[in-house]
């Protein structure tokens, strides 16, 4: 088996069955792809690789794109139409458009029979997110949102080590995602950039967040932040910092999670060493009334770095969008998974919003 496909498998594998009526595997599902900017191409890519599906048929606004669409591969129909789309004999939907248009482009598309892949975010109002889950279910669709990262073998990696208790109880974790740029005209840093980290928050700890706080500050766009940080309280006293911006001179993604035990660096820009686990941290002496007998002693040990294997975190995430339709699978990052990715955006912008104050977030 491809270890691509073999990696996705697992996936769909674990995951919960859902009542579908499978896709017959003797022929390649029928892929279309609506928005040919940034991402697109790298989807059609990715789904013209894998030996289950075929793109059929590609929809943007941009005649320019189209053309260059049509150019890297002539036999793909295209169009200006997305419902010329969904008119065709395509057996699935992929969404690479701007957040405000997720909800009512991915409505259509359920609503026609379609499974959908849709990126990140799964919406811009929890309202809308839940809309496309009920959709979904009342068809029995695959609905799947593009968290790519989770997909990613190095944060795979992260979540198997922070379960196994090596690192002991989480304190805390700090992520940063920086770069110059991409900036966007129609949505903040926060609805770009944190949907990422977010999303590997929840898959790592496998925790619901408790309250959100945000400041940030609109300097190239008026109205339009461009820096955030973000604090996401979590039970047991866990607790996430989150810094996102486009207007950093360094490319950084990294997270590092802090245990009782050990910690943990995931670099995403490192190219081999992407984990590296630290024997590092501090030992509390045992009861002591005695103030002068209190001493810490700080532990200086080893740096472990695993092996994590070298897939492409998006053709994983393809092969298994493409796995669960035609096993009946429900999705590593189904809509309830882009759901609640939401509900911390809205809670984190209204924050971001009111002076940074703490918000509840809301199930």
């Amino acid at each position: 088996m491809n270890p691509v496909l073999e990696y996705a498998t697992e996936w769909a594998n674990n995951a919960s069955p859902l009542v579908l009526q499978p896709a017959t595997p003797q022929k390649p599902l029928n892929i279309g792809v609506i928005g040919y900017g940034y991402w697109g191409p790298k989807l059609v890519r990715n789904f013209q690789e894998i030996p289950a599906t075929q793109v059929t048929m590609i929809a943007d606004l941009d005649p320019e794109r189209l053309a260059q669409a049509h150019q890297t591969y002539p036999r793909i129909r295209v169009t200006r139409d997305y419902h010329e789309l969904l008119a065709s004999d395509v057996d699935a939907v992929v969404i690479a458009t701007p957040v405000a248009t997720h909800f009512p482009i991915g409505r259509d598309c359920l609503s026609q029979g379609k499974h959908v892949l849709i990126e990140k975010p799964l919406a811009r109002k929890r309202e809308e997110g839940q809309v496309l889950i009920d959709l979904a279910g009342r068809h029995g669709l695959v609905l799947m949102v593009g968290h790519t990262f989770e997909y990613n073998p190095a944060v795979r990696m992260l979540k198997e080590i922070v379960a196994s208790g090596e690192i002991g109880r989480v304190y805390y974790i700090h992520a940063s995602r920086t770069n110059l740029g991409i900036f966007q005209k129609d949505v903040n840093v926060l609805w770009d950039l944190a949907p990422h980290d977010i999303s590997i928050l929840l898959y790592v700890l496998g925790l619901d967040p408790l309250n959100v706080s945000a400041t940030g500050q609109a300097y190239v766009q008026p109205g339009i932040h461009d820096i955030a940080r973000l604090t996401v309280n979590f039970a047991e006293r866990v607790q996430a910092h989150i810094h996102i911006s486009w207007l950093d001179p360094c490319k950084v993604r990294r997270i590092t999670v802090v245990g009782e035990r050990k910690m943990v660096v995931y670099d995403d820009v490192e190219m081999l060493e992407k984990i590296k686990i630290y024997d590092k941290g501090v030992d509390r002496p045992d009861h002591t009334d005695n103030y002068g007998e209190f001493q810490l002693s700080y532990r200086y040990g080893n740096i472990t770095i695993p092996r994590v294997p070298l897939h492409e975190p998006l053709k994983v995430e393809c092969t298994h969008f493409a796995e669960c339709i035609l096993h009946g699978r429900q999705p590593q990052s189904d809509g309830e998974v882009g759901l609640k990715v939401v509900k911390v955006l809205e809670s984190a912008e209204k924050s971001l919003l009111n002076g940074g104050m703490r918000e509840p977030i809301r199930w």
